[in-house]
């Protein structure tokens, strides 16, 4: 699969190494590509954000949820009708709702929520004691196998919560958050479901 991973950070860059050690093309899109270094070890490219975009099937936004707006209205129509998967943190104001902004400036996506509510340990190291730890995620019914496969990519087991869910996958961060701090700030934490 061919994916732009746009933003270079903690989230971005472990998720974006993790699908290039998969087998996934990767690009980076960096806004100074010629001094970023986040392909690291692997065998991702680092470009301009519109060159990463060119010749992606699928697009992670892993920036500051607030930048969400200046990176479509430069970029909208490189992003429209392309799985969009949104890991940005949008906590702290409805100006940042990139599921919102995304359908706005670029209907054609397919937009899914992913990568947001666990901290960026959790997908450097997805094990506790051997087992995988889950990943709650939104996406279209259509996209569901491949936004799974993704995850699985990282090493993390998905759960699916449905098409349209992205409210109750955020619902997911601030659980987060209260068990890190009530754990002394112990971020390598996660979630698992069970069934029987």
């Amino acid at each position: 699969m061919r994916i732009a991973v746009i933003g270079t950070g903690k989230i971005g860059g472990t998720i974006g190494r993790a699908w290039s050690r998969s087998g996934h093309v990767v690009t980076f899109g960096s806004r100074h590509p010629a001094s970023d270094d986040a392909s690291g070890d692997t065998e991702a490219a680092v470009a301009g954000i519109p060159d990463a975009l060119a010749g992606a099937d699928v697009v992670l936004l892993a920036v500051p949820a607030r930048s969400v707006g200046e990176l479509l209205a430069g970029n909208a129509a490189a992003i429209d009708g392309k799985l969009v998967i949104d890991a940005t943190n949008q906590i702290g104001g409805a100006e940042a709702n990139a599921a919102r902004q995304v359908a706005e400036a670029a209907p054609a996506a397919r937009y899914a929520r992913a990568f947001n509510t666990l901290g960026w340990e959790n997908f450097a190291d997805p094990l506790f004691d051997g087992t995988p730890a889950d990943l709650f995620y939104s996406a279209p019914a259509a996209d569901e196998a491949t936004v799974a496969q993704l995850i699985s990519d990282v090493g993390l087991r998905p759960a699916y919560l449905g098409e349209g869910k992205q409210d109750v996958v955020d619902g997911v961060l601030p659980l987060w958050i209260a068990l890190v701090q009530a754990h002394g700030g112990n971020r390598r934490l996660a979630f698992r479901v069970l069934t029987d």
